[in-house]
């Protein structure tokens, strides 16, 4: 994978929260099993946290520096969908 996750400066952390057993959250386990060496591979000191629990919706959260919060939902969206929010999140001005 080359260059598609690099973070900006500004990325202090980024958290999936999904379902371990939920359809809506089948697409990002499977995004994430494929890219989660990616992401850490090209940014090593940036926080990549999942969050399992039962019944949560899937959701991207971007925390950028100065303490300022993103969220995106991404159920009923599949893997490519997926990149192409998860990209628009991270690259936020």
């Amino acid at each position: 994978m080359s260059a598609r996750f690099v973070f900006p400066k500004a990325l202090k952390e980024l958290r999936f929260h999904f379902s371990q057993t939920g359809e809506a959250s089948v697409p990002l386990r499977q995004f994430l099993t494929k890219n989660y060496p990616a992401f850490k591979q090209e940014n090593p000191t940036t926080p990549v946290l999942i969050r399992e629990a039962f019944g949560v919706r899937p959701a991207a959260f971007a925390r950028f520096e100065y303490g300022k919060e993103s969220k995106v939902h991404l159920d009923g969206i599949n893997e490519e969908q997926i990149e192409k929010t998860l990209n628009s999140l991270i690259n936020q001005k």
